[in-house]
Protein backbone atom coordinates (compact mmCIF):
# COMPACT_ATOMS: atom_id res chain seq x y z
CA UNK A 1 0.00 0.00 0.00
CA UNK A 2 1.36 3.35 -0.99
CA UNK A 3 1.75 6.16 1.50
CA UNK A 4 0.25 9.60 0.89
CA UNK A 5 3.72 10.88 0.13
CA UNK A 6 4.22 8.25 -2.58
CA UNK A 7 0.79 8.97 -4.04
CA UNK A 8 1.44 12.72 -4.18
CA UNK A 9 4.81 12.22 -5.85
CA UNK A 10 3.35 9.73 -8.33
CA UNK A 11 0.58 12.15 -9.24
CA UNK A 12 3.04 15.01 -9.67
CA UNK A 13 5.33 12.89 -11.82
CA UNK A 14 2.45 11.68 -13.99
CA UNK A 15 1.27 15.23 -14.72
CA UNK A 16 4.70 16.69 -15.30
CA UNK A 17 6.01 13.77 -17.37
CA UNK A 18 3.00 14.07 -19.67
CA UNK A 19 3.81 17.75 -20.16
CA UNK A 20 7.50 17.00 -20.74
CA UNK A 21 6.78 14.35 -23.37
CA UNK A 22 4.15 16.42 -25.17
CA UNK A 23 5.58 19.95 -24.95
CA UNK A 24 9.27 19.88 -24.09
CA UNK A 25 10.51 16.83 -26.00
CA UNK A 26 8.22 16.22 -29.00
CA UNK A 27 11.27 15.71 -31.22
CA UNK A 28 11.79 12.27 -29.63
CA UNK A 29 8.75 10.96 -31.47
CA UNK A 30 9.51 12.40 -34.90
CA UNK A 31 6.54 14.73 -34.85
CA UNK A 32 4.22 11.85 -33.99
CA UNK A 33 1.88 11.54 -31.06
CA UNK A 34 3.58 11.32 -27.68
CA UNK A 35 2.63 8.34 -25.51
CA UNK A 36 0.22 8.84 -22.66
CA UNK A 37 1.23 7.95 -19.13
CA UNK A 38 -1.24 5.50 -17.66
CA UNK A 39 0.35 5.08 -14.22
CA UNK A 40 3.36 5.96 -12.09
CA UNK A 41 4.48 3.90 -9.10
CA UNK A 42 7.08 5.37 -6.76
CA UNK A 43 9.26 3.43 -4.32
CA UNK A 44 8.94 4.30 -0.60
CA UNK A 45 12.26 6.21 -0.60
CA UNK A 46 11.14 8.16 -3.72
CA UNK A 47 14.35 7.08 -5.44
CA UNK A 48 12.77 5.25 -8.36
CA UNK A 49 9.60 5.72 -10.36
CA UNK A 50 8.10 3.04 -12.57
CA UNK A 51 6.37 4.83 -15.43
CA UNK A 52 3.77 2.87 -17.43
CA UNK A 53 3.28 4.21 -20.94
CA UNK A 54 0.29 3.58 -23.16
CA UNK A 55 1.57 3.28 -26.73
CA UNK A 56 -1.74 2.67 -28.48
CA UNK A 57 -1.24 4.21 -31.89
CA UNK A 58 1.10 2.52 -34.31
CA UNK A 59 2.52 -0.96 -34.53
CA UNK A 60 6.01 0.09 -33.46
CA UNK A 61 5.36 0.18 -29.71
CA UNK A 62 8.58 -1.68 -28.91
CA UNK A 63 10.64 0.74 -31.00
CA UNK A 64 9.01 3.78 -29.40
CA UNK A 65 9.60 2.35 -25.93
CA UNK A 66 13.28 1.81 -26.78
CA UNK A 67 13.57 5.44 -27.93
CA UNK A 68 12.12 6.58 -24.62
CA UNK A 69 14.42 4.28 -22.63
CA UNK A 70 17.45 5.52 -24.58
CA UNK A 71 16.52 9.13 -23.83
CA UNK A 72 15.59 8.55 -20.17
CA UNK A 73 18.39 10.83 -19.01
CA UNK A 74 17.16 13.71 -21.18
CA UNK A 75 13.57 13.13 -20.03
CA UNK A 76 14.67 13.12 -16.38
CA UNK A 77 16.61 16.35 -16.88
CA UNK A 78 13.58 18.08 -18.47
CA UNK A 79 11.42 16.77 -15.62
CA UNK A 80 13.89 18.14 -13.08
CA UNK A 81 13.56 21.61 -14.58
CA UNK A 82 9.79 21.43 -14.11
CA UNK A 83 9.63 20.08 -10.54
CA UNK A 84 12.74 21.63 -8.97
CA UNK A 85 10.60 23.90 -6.78
CA UNK A 86 8.42 21.04 -5.57
CA UNK A 87 10.69 18.02 -5.18
CA UNK A 88 14.12 17.85 -3.66
CA UNK A 89 15.23 14.76 -5.59
CA UNK A 90 14.05 13.65 -9.02
CA UNK A 91 13.61 9.86 -9.00
CA UNK A 92 15.25 7.54 -11.49
CA UNK A 93 12.73 6.82 -14.24
CA UNK A 94 12.10 3.26 -15.36
CA UNK A 95 9.74 2.96 -18.33
CA UNK A 96 7.38 0.07 -19.07
CA UNK A 97 4.81 -0.58 -21.78
CA UNK A 98 1.27 -0.68 -20.39
CA UNK A 99 -0.75 -2.91 -22.67
CA UNK A 100 -3.89 -3.07 -20.52
CA UNK A 101 -5.93 -1.02 -23.05
CA UNK A 102 -4.92 -3.35 -25.89
CA UNK A 103 -5.76 -6.34 -23.72
CA UNK A 104 -9.18 -4.87 -22.89
CA UNK A 105 -9.87 -4.29 -26.60
CA UNK A 106 -8.86 -7.87 -27.35
CA UNK A 107 -11.12 -9.25 -24.61
CA UNK A 108 -13.99 -7.10 -25.90
CA UNK A 109 -13.47 -8.58 -29.36
CA UNK A 110 -13.36 -12.13 -27.97
CA UNK A 111 -16.52 -11.61 -25.92
CA UNK A 112 -18.24 -10.09 -28.95
CA UNK A 113 -17.66 -13.24 -31.00
CA UNK A 114 -19.14 -15.62 -28.41
CA UNK A 115 -22.47 -17.20 -29.26
CA UNK A 116 -24.36 -17.02 -25.99
CA UNK A 117 -27.91 -18.39 -26.10
CA UNK A 118 -30.61 -16.40 -24.32
CA UNK A 119 -31.49 -17.44 -20.80
CA UNK A 120 -34.42 -19.82 -20.50
CA UNK A 121 -37.67 -18.13 -19.57
CA UNK A 122 -38.59 -18.82 -15.97
CA UNK A 123 -42.22 -19.90 -15.63
CA UNK A 124 -42.72 -17.74 -12.48
CA UNK A 125 -40.96 -14.66 -13.82
CA UNK A 126 -43.62 -12.82 -15.87
CA UNK A 127 -46.85 -14.60 -15.07
CA UNK A 128 -48.59 -11.89 -13.02
CA UNK A 129 -52.04 -13.39 -13.66
CA UNK A 130 -51.18 -16.77 -12.15
CA UNK A 131 -49.60 -15.43 -8.97
CA UNK A 132 -51.63 -15.75 -5.81
CA UNK A 133 -52.54 -12.53 -4.06
CA UNK A 134 -50.20 -11.43 -1.32
CA UNK A 135 -51.58 -11.80 2.16
CA UNK A 136 -52.38 -8.52 3.87
CA UNK A 137 -50.29 -7.90 6.94
CA UNK A 138 -52.12 -4.78 8.13
CA UNK A 139 -55.78 -3.80 7.90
Amino acid sequence: MESKRQQKMASLLQQELAAVLQRDLPHLFGGGLAPSISAVKVTPDLGQARVYLSLLLGNDAADRLEIIKDNAKEIRHALAKRIRQTARVVPELIFFHDDSAAYAAHMDQVLGTLDIPPAPKDSNENDDDDKPARPRLFN
